[in-house]
């Protein structure tokens, strides 16, 4: 229990093991699944249901310890410049792969189709973007467009994020009722971008030839989209915990960073977003 002068020391958690445990499942499962093994998507589901279990389990532990009092100021501060450091690392983590798509278009392309370079390994190279590589290795395919369903998934983003803001200005002004409508409009928008982008997902690969296997161009476009898509199914679902404690009556005008650092990560998937809409939607 923390007071005005003791530092609380939390108990040893396992929930971080078991959170680690479900990603290293989920990426196995994606590894095989590239590799056309049987087994991939049914250790892709297993490992998300273990992610999922991580994240309710240990929001109700969190959840639990702040509302009995056991965090002070200094807890408080701890915890937010955590989350800072995460967005951090979630920065930097899309950075390298807005590096790969850059080098890839900016760098690799055209050296491959230029000068000497291209007369020795592959004279009838055509370095334009979008390409899936010498040879048409991932045969034809028809590049995504940005006026369709990637536009009307960012006006959905950003309105989710003036939602979210919302939310949070009626959780600072002691209205529930506001706070509540705002976290319920932010999570079916949350929800509404996935399924939209599952369905251009279905439209890429059967409609227009877009898959991972597309050369460079695909597995750069999924990659970046993917995890992004991932990152807005992790974002909703922690709003939507934050939404059933705010239904329960948790959280108030000085005491709410669980609130806080789930609109953090919220309003971080919009910029990324935006970066993508640009660079791989336009560019």
């Amino acid at each position: 229990m923390s007071t005005n002068t003791a530092y609380y020391i939390p108990h040893k958690a396992t929930w971080p093991v078991i959170g680690t445990a479900g990603l290293v499942t989920m990426l196995a499962g994606f590894a095989n699944y590239l590799n056309g093994s049987s087994i991939g998507p049914a250790l892709m589901v297993v490992g998300l249901l273990i992610f999922i279990t991580m994240l309710v389990g240990w929001f109700t532990l969190q959840a639990t310890e702040s509302e009995t009092g056991m965090y002070n100021h200094e807890v408080g501060i701890s915890y937010r410049h955590g989350m800072m450091w995460f967005i951090f690392s979630e920065i930097v983590f899309f950075a390298v792969f807005f590096g790969t798509l850059w080098y890839t278009r900016n760098l690799s392309v055209p050296w491959l189709g230029g000068g000497a370079t291209k007369e020795l390994l592959w004279p009838a190279f055509d370095a334009t973007w979008p390409t899936n590589g010498p040879g048409k290795v991932g045969g034809d395919f028809e590049p995504m467009g940005a006026w369709g369903l990637p536009f009307l998934n960012t006006l959905i983003l950003l309105t989710s994020g003036v939602t979210c803001t919302w939310a949070h200005h009626g959780l600072l002004a002691n209205n529930r009722d506001q706070l509540i409508k705002g976290l319920i409009a932010t999570v079916a928008l949350g929800f509404l971008f996935v399924s939209f982008q599952a369905f251009e997902y279905h439209e890429a690969y059967t409609e227009m030839g877009l898959t991972l296997g597309s050369g460079v161009y695909g597995s750069t476009f999924f990659m970046l989209t993917g995890f992004h898509g991932f990152h807005v199914c992790v974002g909703a679902i922690i709003l939507s915990v934050v939404l059933f404690r705010s239904a329960r009556g948790h959280f108030k005008p000085e005491n709410h960073f669980a609130f806080e650092a789930a609109a953090w990560y919220w309003h971080f998937v919009d910029v990324v977003w935006l970066g993508l809409f640009i660079f791989v939607y336009l560019l």
